[in-house]
């Protein structure tokens, strides 16, 4: 009976233990000064039918996937590492908010982020030709 009552109460308490740890994911939030610190880009391509747009930052064009659902637009200004490959937090300048995106491909010129474009997303808007907007928030160094 001891040795029930002794087990059965190191197996509570062992299970208090394990079930009261949890793993914390911290985001930084809407802390502004945070994001303000980070690389700046401009959304330059998006499109409704694909889940990939381009952003265009001082080092070049950035392929970027969204996971939210839902697309930046074309013309947001956008905070974040846009300079190594990997999902992660951004800020979306213009409407204030953090949402997550995968880097899929970074530092790339005019025509290469065209055709890695069309590698992501075969079929543009509507058939037409891509063209990239001309960010006019953000200005190459």
């Amino acid at each position: 009976m001891k040795k029930i009552f002794t087990l059965s109460a190191a197996l509570l308490l062992f299970t208090i233990l394990l079930s009261s740890c949890k793993k914390d994911r911290i985001i930084p939030g809407n802390d502004e000064a945070y994001w303000l610190s980070k690389e700046q880009g401009e959304v330059v391509y998006s499109d409704v039918s694909c889940s990939y747009y381009v952003v265009e930052t001082y080092n070049g064009y950035t392929i970027v996937r969204s996971y939210s659902g839902s697309l930046p637009y074309e013309g947001d200004l956008l905070y974040g590492n846009f300079s190594n490959l990997g999902t992660r937090d951004m800020y979306n300048y213009s409407g204030r908010f953090v949402f997550t995106g995968t880097v899929t491909d970074y530092w790339l010129s005019y025509n290469a982020a065209l055709d890695a474009l069309d590698y992501y997303c075969p079929y543009g808007k509507g058939g037409e030709k891509r063209v990239f907007k001309t960010a006019t928030k953000i200005t190459k160094k």
